[in-house]
C-alpha cells in the first residue's frame, strides 16, 4: 500500500457501498453534511452510548465510534441496510490497529434503535482480502474516470444521488 495515500475507514466503507461514491468523496466532492440520512445517523451516534469516549481518531486515518476496554471496537449504525460494508469497515479498523501493534481486538456492529449487535472478527483470509481491497481503493481514487453508477435501491437515499441521477 502506498504510504503517502491514507485510506480512511470511510473510504473503506464506501468501497463496499459504491465505488462512485468512494471516488467522489476521495476526490474532494463531499456532500454528506447536508444529507438528511447522514444528519440522522449523526444524531443517533451522539445520543447512543453517552458514557463511552467516542470518535477515537487514529493517525487521521480511522475514526472509531468507540472502543470498549481496548478490546472491542464498536461501530454504530442506524440500520442494517448496508451491513456487509459496516462489517468490513470494522475488520479494516481491527486490521489497521493490528498493523500498528494492537492485537487481539474484536468488533461489534451496534444498531441501538433495533437493540441488535453483530460480532465481527478478523481472520487471516480477511487480512489477505483487505490488502487486495486497499490496492483496489488506490486504483479507484487515483483514476481520472468516475466509476459507473451502481443502480441500487440505496441510491435514492445517498448524499450523491443528484450527481448521479439528476
Amino acid at each position: 500500500m502506498n504510504n503517502e495515500k491514507k485510506i480512511t475507514g470511510i473510504m473503506f466503507y464506501y468501497f463496499f457501498v459504491c465505488k462512485r461514491k468512494l471516488w467522489y468523496f476521495s476526490n474532494g466532492i463531499q456532500m454528506e453534511s447536508e444529507n438528511e440520512n447522514v444528519i440522522l445517523g449523526k444524531l443517533l451516534d451522539e445520543n447512543s452510548y453517552k458514557k463511552s469516549k467516542k470518535h477515537i481518531m487514529i493517525n487521521e486515518t480511522i475514526n472509531i465510534d468507540f472502543i470498549e476496554d481496548w478490546e472491542i471496537i464498536h461501530e454504530i449504525k442506524k440500520s442494517p441496510a448496508i451491513e456487509e460494508s459496516s462489517i468490513w469497515q470494522i475488520k479494516y479498523y481491527i486490521y489497521y490497529l493490528k498493523k500498528h501493534g494492537i492485537k487481539g481486538l474484536k468488533g461489534l456492529l451496534d444498531y441501538p434503535l433495533l437493540k441488535k449487535r453483530v460480532n465481527v472478527e478478523l481472520t487471516e483470509e480477511d487480512e489477505i482480502e483487505i490488502e487486495k481491497i486497499l490496492l483496489e481503493i488506490e486504483i479507484i481514487v487515483e483514476s481520472e474516470k468516475v466509476p459507473d453508477k451502481i443502480k441500487s435501491k440505496i441510491c435514492k437515499k445517498c448524499a450523491y444521488y443528484e450527481l448521479c441521477y439528476v
